[in-house]
Parts: C-alpha cells; structure tokens; sequence
C-alpha cells in the first residue's frame, strides 16, 4: 500500500510541473506537445486548467507524496 501511496504522490509532483512547465512556457508562446489539448477551449479555460494541474498535483503530492516518519 505504500508504494503505491508514493506512486501517487510522484505522479501528482509530475502533473505539477507539467502544469508549471505549461505556463511558463504558454508566456513565451510555446507550449508542451502533451498538453496542446488544454487551449482548444479558449485561453480563460487553458489556464483554468493548468492551475487546476499545479494545484491538483500539488495536493496529491503533499497528501501522498511523503513518507511516513517511522518510530
């Protein structure tokens, strides 16, 4: 159970940064290939969701992402 705990928690540390990646990125004008889909709906929904990621991903990862102090 928890590797799979720790599992999560990186992939909520990956959806993140590709969440922040996005947006740093869309500034410049570019955007990562993976996540072209998020501005088919408009720019307002595009960033929508990409705090939607940071902070999705950032809740999984401090909810699941860190290791049990063992006694």
């Amino acid at each position: 159970m928890e590797d799979l705990k720790n599992k999560i928690g990186k992939g909520g540390l990956l959806l993140a940064a590709l969440g922040i990646i996005s947006a740093l990125l869309y500034v410049f004008n570019y955007n990562v290939r993976l996540l072209a889909w998020i501005d088919m709906w408009g720019t307002t929904v595009g960033w929508v969701l990409r705090g939607l990621f940071i902070f999705g991903g950032g809740a999984l990862f401090y909810f699941f992402g860190r290791e049990e102090a063992e006694d």
